[in-house]
């Protein structure tokens, strides 16, 4: 296909080395991967990689010429920029800073946020007021070094439609500020795909594939690990409204496969995700 797609590093076997990693997307037919730094202390310690750890990886993206383009930032859930603590407030900041410069050096252009203010804590004016003053903050370092922050539509109630990211981006006012959203997520709280995408087109910056189990009175839905096609996307829809929107940015299929028993079952598994997705995206004229 002509338009970039990539797949999630958690969908890769979590033993290989980034040269491993990169050919592996390569021989299934990806352009990109997208980094994790999540709140486990592993992938945190990414932030802090030497300059010689950096270029390991920098010479693995030129070797295979699969980028990465994207990190998926969610080591904010552990440290949120809204938290009530001022030491994890101070330490989401000192992340925040350490991903940027960890983007230029990589030549990431597009880190992803994760949308709340806080999610081990209770929610409150104060944590919305300082999650906004910190992504401001957050924002004006992005600007500086030219590295786009995009937030995603969440499993969380405080950002989870673009309806409620786009009035976070008209109080920030940033040119360096965008959404990504995830297909699943959005249709997981019901909201109308039609009208999230018409208003929030000119903000996207590139878009998760995903599928769910919705949202309901007696259900909190299911954000991960639902087989495409099983869950509450409505594909077909979703991409008709993505072609008549113009959206030619990239598709990341997110899903989760870093610990399957072997190498062949991770690759069978993404194997069936892009023979579901590919023919939908082909048909709808997005390739």
């Amino acid at each position: 296909m002509a338009r970039p797609i990539g797949i999630y590093e958690k969908a890769t076997p979590k033993h290989f080395t980034w040269l491993e990693r990169l050919n592996f997307a390569k021989e299934l037919g990806f352009d990109f991967v997208e980094m994790s730094v999540d709140e486990s202390d592993a992938r945190l310690d990414r932030l802090k990689w030497s300059k010689e750890e950096r270029l390991e990886v920098v010479k693995a993206i030129y070797e295979t010429g699969i980028r990465i383009s994207s990190i998926c930032f969610s080591g904010h859930r552990r440290y949120p920029l809204g938290s009530n603590d001022p030491e994890k407030e101070a330490k989401s900041l000192e992340m925040m800073k350490d991903c940027i410069e960890l983007a230029q050096d990589l030549g990431v252009r597009n880190i992803q946020l994760a949308g709340y203010d806080v999610y081990y804590e209770e929610k409150s004016p104060e944590t919305r007021a300082r999650f906004i003053k910190n992504l401001r903050k957050a924002c004006d370092w992005a600007e500086e070094a030219q590295v786009i922050l995009s937030i995603e539509i969440m499993d969380d109630p405080f950002i989870n439609s673009i309806e409620k990211y786009l009035a976070v981006e008209k109080e920030i006012d940033s040119p360096y500020l965008f959404v990504y959203p995830d297909t699943g997520n959005v249709s997981a709280w019901h909201n109308d795909i039609y009208s999230e995408f018409y208003i929030g087109h000119k903000s996207i910056a590139a878009l998760h594939l995903k599928d769910t189990y919705a949202v309901t009175e007696t259900s909190k839905g299911q954000f991960r690990d639902v087989s495409f096609g099983q869950g509450c996307v409505d594909w077909e829809h979703v991409f008709d409204v993505l072609k008549k929107t113009n959206y030619n940015g990239p598709f990341l299929i997110e899903m989760w496969s870093e610990n399957c028993e072997t190498v062949e079952e991770t690759k069978a598994a993404i194997k069936e995700a892009q023979d579901f997705l590919y023919p939908l995206i082909e048909k709808a004229g997005l390739c």
